[in-house]
């Protein structure tokens, strides 16, 4: 077996000799992008200034981290790291976080996070149900002290506990959570600053389930009280909030064409006009049901001047289910939940 080079190690007392961040960088950028060409999807973590996580979720996260003892002696090791941007890769889904660290090589950290208890997720709909405005408020981090104190709970909140978490890193660093695992644990709170949602994706919750139908459908639409009316948000604020891109809002209607003068009509003698006037009867028109197809669903999502991911949210579905339904042909057979959404929307 042939022994690694000497000019490596023997200077350092068996530890590899230290390579420079830029140059370690660089080698780190070169990795990264033949990773890109096989084709994974590569999603680094970038920091402005030193400042690691800023909103609500993100600074809640770190700050749930540091207050256990264990956690708070080993965290600090990874915080330039992250600053630095040395999480090439920071990738979030149901349960568990897979990342990319460059080190003085590219080292690969799994992070496995125990899904929520049912029991625990009930009492916290039962705790958060009609005190949560909308999901922008949700997400955004603007809730009342109780329910600020309610999500992040140390035993009852949305936060895991150490007891919860399990990390690995193909390191050599004998130390139970090393600098790469460190990194990786800020790098997910810098992430919720951007996509708070990614939190309840990570415990295996659906955050929409904290309010109501009525209650997103009216923050969204913009309907009811003035209350109501001013959480409504444009498609681009819904795009700084969620972290998407949304697609393009239905077209502003052309200004309407100034109305000509019609010509003058010759004069009639009154006793004609008598004559042939007819008593006219006006009947209250009863306005027909909301009947669920394609059409009519389109022409509802364009008569509020929503998008498809904004439309979706407001009646409770996703955005491909109503895209599908847009497309579909005859009668659409809804749930209950769903027509109900569209029933509102339509007045």
């Amino acid at each position: 077996m042939r022994r690694r080079g000497r000019s490596r190690y023997s200077d350092y007392g068996g530890w590899p000799a230290y390579v420079p961040v830029a140059e370690r960088r660089a080698k780190a950028k070169r990795e990264v992008a033949k990773l890109q060409k096989k084709g994974q999807d590569i999603q680094p973590v970038e920091i402005e200034g030193r400042t690691i996580a800023r909103s609500f979720w993100g600074k809640g996260w770190c700050s749930h981290l540091e207050s256990f003892g264990d956690y708070s002696n080993r965290l600090p090791r990874g915080r330039t790291y992250v600053r630095n941007g040395s999480v090439c890769h920071l990738g979030i889904e149901k349960g568990k976080v897979e990342a990319i660290v460059s080190g003085s090589e590219l080292y690969r950290v799994n992070v496995d996070i125990t899904p929520l208890k049912k029991s625990r997720w009930k009492t916290l709909k039962q705790n958060c149900t009609g005190k949560i405005g909308s999901l922008i408020e949700l997400l955004r981090g603007n809730l009342s002290d109780e329910i600020m104190g309610t999500v992040t709970d140390p035993e009852q909140g949305l936060f895991p506990s150490p007891r919860e978490i399990r990390y690995v890193c193909n390191c050599p660093d004998w130390a139970d959570m090393c600098k790469h695992i460190s990194a990786v644990m800020y790098g997910i709170g810098a992430r919720l600053d951007t996509r708070p949602e990614l939190l309840f994706l990570l415990r295996g919750v659906d955050h929409q389930e904290l309010i109501s139908v009525d209650a997103a459908v009216d923050a969204i639409a913009g309907s009811g009280s003035r209350r109501a009316r001013r959480r409504s948000l444009s498609g681009k604020d819904l795009e700084n909030v969620f972290g998407v891109e949304l697609e393009d809002s239905p077209t502003a209607t052309a200004p309407s064409k100034p109305k000509r003068k019609s010509a003058k009509r010759k004069a009639v003698p009154k006793k004609a006009k008598k004559a042939s006037a007819k008593p006219r009867t006006t009947r209250p028109r009863k306005s027909a049901p909301f009947k669920p197809t394609a059409r009519s669903i389109a022409k509802l999502r364009r008569r509020h001047g929503m998008s498809k991911v904004e439309f979706a949210r407001a009646v409770g579905v996703s955005s491909v289910t109503i895209a599908n339904w847009e497309k579909a042909t005859g009668a659409i057979n809804l749930q209950a939940k769903s027509l109900a959404g569209l029933m509102k929307l339509a007045g």
